[in-house]
């Protein structure tokens, strides 16, 4: 009867143990299926979905809004798109395909240009003016709390949004002291170590006051100050990403802004839209933001037990950004947003 020996068995017929493989041997099978023209060959799929979400994040603008506000929606969390960028990497490696790690290259690079900047510690010298905006949240189980904490930060100006009616008189009385200004209009108030005049509602189109327009009477000079509580988004299977009345509100506020006779404008509050969303471009294309100021990480604000998106602004015209920052949570689902210029 014939015998068919092993590689193994036939290493050991005279008596020696199987050689082991050394470690370059080793390397040069876990690596032999990258040689030849299959490297080139496999992995297609795996490119053009790569080179797509290249596309995606480069011209996020031209993703059509036509059904169910997709393109806004995609905006609106755009930074995670990064995410996919090593899934596909590792689906590269296991088809051992060159062309797919070429193009990878493509979405990660452009991810890099537009968020590279706001990974990075970029810690700066503070500027003469701070201000902080936070959504309390009308259901905040410790509002006095929350005051106390905002008080801390050393903030000039404080804008808080979402204050509900019975709770206006405890963070009146929390913040007192330190700001002995303020105003409240409906469900958001502005409270300023400075004096303060011409204080007004801006109508957003709520039906309620859920916006105000202030002059900080400042040593440096006025200061026009908004506080705004833009409507909210959904996302529902059947509409999508529902975001009209909030669209309609910031057309609204961009105007108002757009006619303000003070030249320096800051803007506070709960927009709802990240400054890369589309919609929110008639307050964007006057107003610079300070996320992009000095400060460290990307700053998202919400939902404040894992942050996923910058939907709390602080935008500025005729001012320069210093530095940007979120601080620690508060009894609301928001992260107060601070950031310090130089007026």
């Amino acid at each position: 009867m014939a015998r068919v020996f092993t590689t193994e068995a036939a290493d050991s017929v005279d008596g020696r143990p199987p050689r082991p493989r050394g470690a370059a041997e080793r390397l040069r099978s876990a690596f032999g299926g990258w040689r030849g023209e299959g490297m080139w060959r496999r992995g297609w799929l795996l490119a053009a979905v790569a080179l797509l979400l290249g596309l995606a994040l480069l011209l996020h603008a031209e993703v059509p809004n036509a059904f169910g506000n997709l393109g806004s929606l995609w905006e609106t969390f755009l930074p995670w798109g990064g995410l996919l960028v090593p899934v596909l990497l590792v689906g590269a490696l296991i088809r051992r395909s060159v062309t797919a790690l070429a193009a990878l290259l493509v979405p990660t690079l452009v991810w890099v240009d537009l968020f590279g900047g706001l990974v990075s510690d970029r810690t700066g010298p503070e500027g003469d003016f701070t201000v902080v905006t936070h959504n309390v949240n009308a259901d905040n189980p410790d509002p006095a709390g929350t005051a106390r904490q905002l008080v801390g930060s050393g903030a000039e100006v404080i804008a808080l949004e979402e204050i509900a009616g019975s709770r206006v008189r405890t963070y009146e009385e929390e913040l007192a002291e330190a700001y002995p200004y303020h105003d409240v209009q409906g469900t958001v108030g502005v409270w300023s170590r400075y004096p303060l005049k011409d204080s007004e509602h801006v109508d957003i189109g709520m039906g309620w006051k859920r916006a105000l327009r202030t002059t900080v009477r400042t040593p440096q000079g006025e200061v026009a100050v908004y506080a705004a509580h833009l409507p909210s988004v959904r996302v529902q299977f059947r509409s999508g990403f529902t975001a009209g009345k909030r669209d309609e509100s910031v057309r609204m506020l961009g105007r108002r802004i757009s006619s303000d006779p003070v030249r320096r404008v800051i803007l506070l509050g709960d927009l709802n839209g990240t400054m890369n969303d589309r919609a929110l471009a008639p307050v964007t294309s006057q107003l610079r933001s300070t996320q992009g100021a000095s400060g460290d990480g990307m700053g998202f604000s919400w939902p404040a037990s894992f942050p996923m998106a910058r939907i709390d602004q602080i935008m500025v015209k005729g001012v320069d950004p210093a530095s940007s920052w979120t601080m620690d949570a508060t009894g609301s689902d928001h992260l107060p947003v601070a950031a310090s210029v130089n007026l």
